[in-house]
């Protein structure tokens, strides 16, 4: 018997080992078990093997014929990959949402970004950040591009984690206002050329060497300006 694609178990526990994979807690390349999570969630493995579909699609594992399934790694070219498919992505959701935003959306969106300002933690700021975009890409009201783009944002969180996981400085999110600026003043030009640029910077990055100090680098662009 199959499993619906929305099965509340297999969500669960796709949530559940994303979090822990995102925030760093499960480390790059380490193998997870379907015994082992299915004991924890007390199940069977058939929603743990969904689960696992759901983060792969997400690219935040992989599956290897007979070897099981493990976290995936990232490199710098990655970041950059999924810099510029977010920018392309989410200024096509903007112009989509834009016909549908009001006042009280724009607000919400402000909020965020204030709540960012306030952040304590990398993960604090985080949340706000996405918010903050989710905010404002709802209103294109096209669900499969908001999955792709949240998606997207799951593997942009790995790399921000990954950068700050001992230091922390809030950053101040000045593109985020230079957008709601531009929405607010019926400029739907430049608010995408903002968020193109505002998504998409970390890729402009030049790298000869990928590395550790390379990607670290990276993500504390990805912290000014995502």
């Amino acid at each position: 018997m199959s499993v619906a694609k929305d099965d509340p178990i297999a969500v669960r526990i796709s949530r559940t080992l994303a979090d822990r994979i995102i925030s760093g807690e499960i480390d790059a390349g380490a193998k997870l078990r379907q015994d082992h999570i299915a004991e924890e969630f007390g199940t069977s493995h058939v929603p743990v093997r969904e689960a696992f579909r759901r983060l792969e699609s997400q690219g935040l594992v992989i599956s290897e014929p007979r070897k099981g399934v493990r976290v995936a790694g990232f490199s710098l070219e990655e970041v950059r990959e999924v810099a510029e498919m977010r920018a392309a992505l989410e200024v096509l959701a903007l112009r989509n949402a834009a016909p549908h935003m009001t006042m009280a959306i724009l607000d919400q969106a402000e909020e965020a970004t204030r709540a960012g300002d306030r952040a304590v933690d990398v993960q604090a700021w985080e949340e706000a950040n996405r918010a903050f975009h989710r905010i404002i890409l709802s209103p294109c009201n096209m669900p499969r591009l908001l999955k792709t783009i949240d998606d997207l944002h799951a593997v942009s969180a790995r790399f921000l984690f990954s950068g700050w996981r001992t230091e922390w400085e809030a950053p101040t999110d000045r593109d985020h206002r230079a957008i709601l600026a531009a929405l607010r003043g019926g400029n739907l030009e430049g608010a995408t050329a903002v968020l193109s640029r505002h998504v998409q910077w970390v890729g402009q990055k030049p790298s000869p060497q990928p590395g550790k100090k390379n990607l670290r680098e990276a993500t504390y662009l990805q912290t000014k300006l995502l």
